[in-house]
């Protein structure tokens, strides 16, 4: 016996176990299901880990108000970029995650102190004077107010989550020919 075929049985030896316990090698290939492989995204929702339930309706209600539905486009809240936020948030630096506990907490009390009522239940007339901030002119550098900065992160990251959902690119392809969402969406490559 050479060498090379001894190795080469060697390695099939700790097959043969499960190929008898199937009938044999060709029963094995036979027998295991087919499986189609999908996106994570598309077969289950995100488990919300960051958030507390109060801060979470906060924030849906600040999506609700900066990234409206609009006509055929959908909104924040109907692309899943709270929930996207919700998880981005959990891996994200301290400072960030400050910021955004800190903002939403602030969101809340200040609906509180001007209206009596949580922050998810104002309209968009009573929460206006609270978001204030967002009125004043874009500069180059973030504002000092640390509020001023969290609404407009907020404001910038709801509206990338929103443009870059799979939501939303069916959306707009589905709006014309030309607006086929390509390149709007990556799926993942593995």
């Amino acid at each position: 016996m050479k060498r090379r075929s001894f190795f080469q049985g060697a390695a099939v030896l700790p097959a043969l176990p499960a190929a008898a316990q199937y009938g044999g090698a060709g029963a094995v290939a036979s027998e295991l299901p087919k499986l189609s492989e999908t996106a994570p995204e598309a077969a289950a929702d995100g488990v919300r880990t960051f958030f507390t339930s109060e801060q979470l309706a906060t924030l849906r209600r600040l999506a609700e108000l900066l990234v409206p539905a609009l006509k055929e486009r959908p909104g924040a809240v109907d692309c899943g970029a709270v929930e996207f936020l919700d998880f981005l948030l959990k891996a994200s630096p301290a400072a960030r995650q400050t910021l955004y506990r800190n903002g939403l907490d602030r969101l809340q009390a200040e609906s509180q102190r001007l209206h009596k009522k949580a922050f998810a239940q104002l309209d968009a007339p009573a929460a206006g004077p609270i978001l204030a901030p967002l009125r004043k002119p874009w500069t180059s550098a973030p504002p000092a107010d640390p509020f001023a900065r969290f609404l407009r992160e907020a404001q910038d990251d709801l509206l990338q989550a929103t443009v870059n959902s799979r939501e939303f690119a069916q959306a707009m392809s589905r709006r014309s020919r030309s607006a086929s969402g390509v390149n709007a969406y990556w799926l993942p490559l593995d």
